[in-house]
C-alpha cells in the first residue's frame, strides 16, 4: 500500500506501533491485516472531517479525558475515534459498509 511508510522510531513511544497523520500510516514495522484495517478505519476518519479538524478534536478529546483520568494510556482508549477503531478493527470488511460520522 503506497500511503504505509516504514520507520525506525516514533515520537510515541515503543508501545506504539504506528501513527496515521493526513492518510499517511508510519509504522515501525509490517501491519498485519488488522492493524492496517484500524489504521485506514482512521484514515475514513480523517478524510470525513477534513484532517486538520479531526487531529483538533482528538487532541481536545485526549486532553479533556487525560484531565478526567489522570492517565495518557486510559485517556488514548477513551478517544471517540480510537473507540471506533478498536471495536471494528478485526472486520476487515468494516469500511466497506461504515457509514460516514460513525465514530459519535
Amino acid at each position: 500500500m503506497k500511503n504505509v511508510i516504514k520507520i525506525k522510531r516514533h515520537p510515541f513511544g515503543k508501545n506504539y506501533l504506528a501513527i496515521n497523520l493526513f492518510g499517511f500510516i508510519f509504522t515501525l514495522r509490517n501491519l498485519d491485516s488488522v492493524e492496517l484495517n484500524h489504521e485506514l478505519i482512521h484514515s475514513a476518519q480523517q478524510r470525513e472531517l477534513l484532517y486538520l479538524p479531526f487531529f483538533i478534536w482528538y487532541g481536545i478529546e485526549w486532553l479533556m479525558l487525560w484531565f478526567k483520568y489522570h492517565d495518557w494510556t486510559t485517556a488514548y482508549y477513551h478517544i471517540r475515534f480510537e473507540q471506533e477503531a478498536y471495536r471494528h478493527q478485526n472486520d476487515l470488511n468494516y469500511l466497506q459498509t461504515r457509514k460516514k460520522y460513525k465514530f459519535k
